[in-house]
């Protein structure tokens, strides 16, 4: 079993002290695993297919925030002590454009996981999947996700990517408190308070929302990465142009590095019964849209008699109590 060290918890208080992770010599390198979700704000029924999964054509595509959250809880380390950051999706090709965005907030390195067979995975095939890109890539100390993402919601590919790459697991993390060369010291929530573990290397961490503020584009990396181009949009490109061959492109893109390294099923020789639909066991039978009415308002006396009846009604209602 990975281990994993309860070191202490607190409940919140005013004035707790604020700790910084130190300077190491040894450097660091950190995977952080990043998603391009639907827009679920105005997701309805119209936009569901009839096996239960969500028609991404039909909504915008944007960044999971949580997940450009833990990008910035690896350039912070990148920045303390050096190393390397790689950001990895798991997403159809059209999913490169959160890669250049992890590119532009500083990412040394941007890996894009497609293909058909992956379609329709529940989070027991998208962290298989990811497991086997990870170790793929291999070479790293820590791994980032996001808490959940907006689609889903589950919060359960972080935990379960760490189980598949037998590693320990910090999950709700909310600040690096110290790392050491082969050790970490983590401050996670918890119900009313917080609990600091410290965990050998390498771990799987997944962060909250309001952990960190993401970094702003710099505007240099944007100019130099704005071109960056998968494989597959690379095949595009050549696709229309019969001057462009599909092997100079790739040599060119990658003597620039620009070039976003793509991986199939068949790169990561994985058994294709585990992924996609196949491999998944969540079914998703209905959806609906719930409107939530309310009734006529009511009217509370600023009185003793008054709050005491407001009460009454919460705890009758199972708001309090």
């Amino acid at each position: 079993m990975p281990e994993l060290h309860f070191l202490h918890s607190h409940l919140w208080a005013k004035g707790y002290r604020q700790y910084s992770y130190r300077r190491r010599l040894s450097m660091h390198n950190s995977i952080v695993l990043v998603k391009q979700v639907p827009d679920t704000t105005n997701i309805s029924g119209q936009v569901m297919k009839e096996d239960g999964t969500v028609n991404r054509a039909k909504l915008p595509a944007i960044f999971n925030f949580e997940d450009k959250v833990a990008l910035e809880f690896a350039l912070r380390i990148k920045d303390e002590c050096g190393g390397k950051v790689t950001a990895v999706t798991m997403g159809p090709p059209r999913a490169s454009d959160v890669l250049r965005e992890c590119l532009y907030m500083g990412a040394d390195e941007a890996y894009l996981i497609t293909d058909r067979k992956f379609a329709g995975a529940d989070t027991l095939a998208t962290s298989y999947v990811l497991s086997e890109a990870i170790k793929k890539i291999g070479d790293y100390d820590f791994v980032f996700a996001g808490r959940q993402a907006i689609d889903g919601d589950t919060a359960q590919v972080g935990p379960q990517t760490a189980e598949k790459l037998d590693i320990p697991q910090i999950t709700y993390a909310e600040e690096i408190l110290q790392i050491k060369d082969n050790s970490v010291r983590v401050r996670r929530k918890i119900d009313g308070g917080y609990e600091i573990l410290e965990c050998k290397l390498p771990v799987l961490m997944t962060v909250l929302k309001d952990a960190a503020e993401p970094r702003p584009f710099g505007a240099k990396r944007v100019m130099a990465y704005k071109g960056a181009k998968s494989l597959l949009e690379l095949e595009k490109m050549a696709e229309g142009n019969s001057l462009l061959y599909i092997d100079k492109l790739v040599y060119e893109y990658k003597s620039r590095s620009l070039f976003i390294p793509t991986l199939t099923a068949d790169d990561l020789h994985i058994d294709v019964a585990r992924c996609g639909i196949k491999g998944s066991p969540t079914k998703v039978y209905a959806i609906e849209s719930v409107v939530l009415g309310g009734s006529e308002p009511v009217k509370i006396d600023n009185t003793r008699a008054g709050m005491l009846s407001l009460i009454d009604t919460l705890m009758e209602d199972r708001i309090l109590g």
